[in-house]
This record gives C-alpha cells, sequence and structure tokens, in this order.
C-alpha cells in the first residue's frame, strides 16, 4: 500500500442502495487498483472531482480491502450523471483530515468525564473519527450508551484507540458499501 503523491484516476459505476428505499444519493466502489494508492484501508479523507464536479469526502472502507464513496444527489446533478453512468473520478488525499462531528451524547459525556475530555483534546481527527465510528456503530440505544461509558472509562485511563476496532472492515464485517438496488 504505497500513498499517492499524484491524483489518482478511475472510473466507476454510480449505483443506488437497495436501502434506505427511495434514497436520493448514489454510491460507487473504487477500483482495487485506486483504492491500493490510498494511505489506508481505513476511511480516508480526499478532494477530488466527479466527471468534472469538484468534492471533498471522506472514503468508507468497503470490507473487501477496498473504498467505496456516498454521491449525493448534489454532487450527482453537479456531474450531470444519473444512476447507472460510468463516472470518472479523479481524488487525492487530503494534506490534514479533517476534524469528525461529535455527537451530541458522546460530547455531553465527555463534558461530564474531564479526565475522558482532556484525553480527546490530545487525539489526532483519524482516531477521533474511529472512537466516534465504534461508538455509533452500535445498532441498539443501549449498545451505544455502554459504549460511550466505556469509551469515557477508557479514555480518562489513557487509551488513545478503541479497542479491538477493526478499522478496515475486513475482519469484523463491520464495515462495507451498500448493497447495490437491483
Amino acid at each position: 500500500m504505497t500513498p499517492s503523491t499524484t491524483p489518482i484516476r478511475f472510473k466507476a459505476k454510480l449505483l443506488r442502495p437497495e436501502s434506505p428505499k427511495g434514497a436520493a444519493w448514489t454510491f460507487l466502489v473504487l477500483p482495487a487498483g485506486a483504492s491500493a494508492k490510498l494511505p489506508t484501508r481505513s476511511m480516508t479523507t480526499v478532494d477530488g472531482t466527479l466527471d468534472g464536479a469538484s468534492f471533498q469526502a471522506t472514503l468508507e472502507p468497503d470490507g473487501q480491502g477496498s473504498h467505496w464513496l456516498k454521491v449525493g444527489k448534489a454532487l450527482r446533478e453537479a456531474a450531470g450523471a444519473a444512476v447507472g453512468d460510468t463516472v470518472a473520478l479523479e481524488i487525492m488525499p487530503v494534506a490534514v483530515e479533517l476534524e469528525p462531528r461529535v455527537p451530541a451524547d458522546l460530547r455531553k459525556a465527555l463534558a461530564d468525564a474531564p479526565a475522558a475530555k482532556a484525553q480527546w483534546s490530545t487525539l489526532t481527527p483519524v482516531a477521533r473519527r474511529d472512537w466516534i465510528h465504534w461508538i455509533t456503530s452500535g445498532k441498539k440505544a443501549e449498545t451505544r450508551g455502554r459504549r460511550i461509558a466505556t469509551a469515557c472509562d477508557m479514555l480518562a485511563s489513557g487509551k488513545r484507540r478503541a479497542c479491538c476496532f477493526d478499522r478496515s472492515g475486513m475482519y469484523s464485517k463491520s464495515l462495507g458499501a451498500p448493497t447495490p438496488a437491483q
């Protein structure tokens, strides 16, 4: 896996997700060769163009060693593309990862746990994103609540990374591209 210092160019097909029904967004899966040029198998933020329309987005791991991109309606329309079209992309990893949006329940828990908040403030944006993803990937509200409490305990004790979190989705199958609609 050699990070690219030149633009990564490829073509991919725009797909409609099976769920949620009637979604306005589409997605595409990067070809393995294009994905291999990115700096990591996990989430990575890129600047790019889709059929000439500029965007900045965070690519998600597809659980198969590649990445997928959620293409919002505005970007798809700016590119003049439709579901089923093969589009041309050019992407480059950003020089500095963006700060993730901290969910309100986690923000409140950190505010109530000064030691955890202090450790949180020392983390990189990528590490914070991993914690947020681990917390929000729980399917049930009880799981999310437990993970927030556990995260605050682990952070307060000095941990910097979420325990046992597979950033690529390849081993836990916790991450993956949406299923395309038929």
